[in-house]
């Protein structure tokens, strides 16, 4: 049997999808705790909002169809809120950014980074905390998350060190790391945000899953000796 299993999850800090997928996520902490590890990583689905809406989105409304279309999300799921302003007076540029950002903060040394792996966020690290609330900040708020004001001042509210956050970014440290994440996306092959990996890549859980679903493979994993192949 395995003691621990790990989850490398890929999701756009812009996606609806992923917003979403929290409630899932945190649920799987609170009832697995240190049997599980998740491992975070970022996916470029909305690295141009101008490309994948104004123009993905022309012949259905550009960015007013989209904003649509993500309250429609919404309106599916009771423990998301949606600001009615997002998508339409607020419009990021990209996801990118706060990619970034985010690596630039798992790559913070000494206490930081030992902080980030003591879950005293309501069951969250500090670095889940801080993905769960930029996310919040623009599905909820309609702070355009591509401005890198608008991410320092989360990272102050978590007490986090800005000049060290801003020198992981000046040295390119944060933009190899994210570099890194590209690479795994291609090899892993993945379609979207967000994804979820298990077992070293060969179970690969896309999209809207629900959460028995990632109980269900969770719980195989630790069940089952690893050096036997699951038959169902």
């Amino acid at each position: 049997m395995t003691d621990r299993v790990k989850i490398i999850y890929f999701s756009d800090m812009l996606c609806v999808w992923a917003y979403v997928a929290q409630i899932r996520i945190d649920e799987l902490i609170k009832n697995y705790g240190r049997k599980i590890q998740v491992e975070n990583h970022f996916i470029s689905i909305f690295g141009s909002t101008e490309k994948r809406i104004g123009q993905g989105w022309k012949d259905r409304g550009g960015f007013e169809g989209f904003a649509d279309h993500v309250g429609s999300v919404a309106d599916r799921f009771d423990h998301i809120k949606i600001n009615p302003e997002v998508w339409r007076s607020c419009i990021p540029k990209t996801s990118l950014n706060s990619h970034l950002f985010v690596k630039a903060v798992q790559g913070l040394e000494g206490k930081e980074a030992s902080s980030t792996g003591e879950r005293t966020y309501a069951g969250r690290t500090v670095e889940e905390e801080l993905i769960q609330r930029i996310r919040c900040a623009f599905f909820e708020n309609a702070r355009d998350i591509s401005q890198m004001s608008v991410l320092f001042d989360i990272a102050e509210q978590l007490g986090l060190p800005a000049s060290r956050i801003n020198d992981q970014i000046l040295s390119g440290a944060a933009m190899a790391a994210l570099y890194e994440d590209f690479e795994l996306q291609s090899a892993f092959h993945l379609e979207g945000s967000p994804s979820f990996l298990m077992n070293d890549g060969r179970q690969k859980l896309y999209g809207n899953v629900g959460y028995r679903v990632l109980d269900a493979n969770v719980a195989e994993l630790l069940n089952n000796p690893v050096s036997e192949a699951s038959w169902c």
